[in-house]
């Protein structure tokens, strides 16, 4: 029998929300997701929900008494239902990093946690070396610059599919330039990793972004460059995207696992 205090609840169960259960039920391990909290007119039908027990108001949701809440589902829901969630006391972890470039929610959601007692996690989700980035700010962070460059089709259903004809371009094209705070509003599904890395270092306003539609590309790429008095740092990485979501580097699904992992693990090595 699983323990109780591993009571797994979803926000969502869009892409990201299978595959982390999936991934679990491929594991056999001591994790598996039991619920999950959708509005009712995204709900999915039953037989796609397997054991998962479904949800369509936040009160029954804390009713059931879950203990650990994983949002993976947008940038309005952890507005609508994440700050809920901490203030009556439920630890949650946060996939829609690129919502809390909204200074107001993220203020907000600081009370929550304070009032309830609670933690608020979000997820590295596709990139990687954000310690050294959070480690480096006591003694003082230049730069930041954040690239982002994908297959075009990932980029279809944002602004960019708006400004350029997505699937005939032949090379490397720059489809946005701004700070994380722009990249996290106007790319939302794309550009979490953007939020990440401006959380982690100098914040949204003066991380620099770049993002790229790539033909030759098959993978998601990202890349960070940050100078400060701790010297420099660059890291670069070459993900594959998530089979179900080309949006999604399947990383980030994985960092949801570390982050549920973590939150129980007595010994955090």
């Amino acid at each position: 029998m699983r323990d109780e205090k591993k009571r797994l609840a979803l926000i969502g169960f869009g892409a990201m929300a299978r595959s982390l259960q999936a991934s679990f039920q491929r594991s056999g391990g001591e994790f598996a997701i039991a619920a999950t909290l959708v509005p009712p007119e995204l709900a999915p039908a039953q037989d796609e929900l397997g054991d998962v027990r479904l949800f369509t108001d936040v009160a029954d949701l804390l009713a059931w008494g879950p203990s650990l809440v994983i949002e993976c589902a947008s940038h309005e829901a952890v507005r609508h239902f994440v700050p809920t969630m901490l203030r009556n006391g439920v630890d949650t972890i946060i996939v829609s990093v690129g919502s809390l470039g909204d200074k107001a929610l993220l203020d907000g959601l600081k009370v929550a946690a304070a009032e309830g007692g609670s933690r608020l996690t979000a997820v590295s989700g596709a990139i990687g070396g954000l310690d050294v980035l959070k480690s480096a700010r006591s003694a003082g962070i230049d730069s930041v610059a954040y690239t982002g460059m994908k297959p075009p089709n990932a980029w279809q259903g944002t602004p960019a599919a708006d400004a350029f004809d997505l699937a005939t371009l032949k090379e490397p094209t720059v489809i946005f330039t701004g700070n994380a705070e722009q990249a996290a509003r106007l790319y939302p599904k794309n550009a979490n990793v953007t939020a990440a890395v401006a959380l982690a270092g100098i914040g949204f306003e003066a991380t620099e972004v770049v993002l790229v539609a790539d033909p030759a590309l098959t993978r998601n790429c990202h890349k960070v460059d940050a100078k400060g008095a701790f010297g420099r740092f660059t890291i670069e990485l070459q993900n594959e995207p998530l089979p179900e979501n080309p949006k999604t580097s399947w990383l980030a699904a994985l960092s949801i696992e570390e982050a549920i992992h973590s939150h129980f693990r007595p010994v955090d090595v």
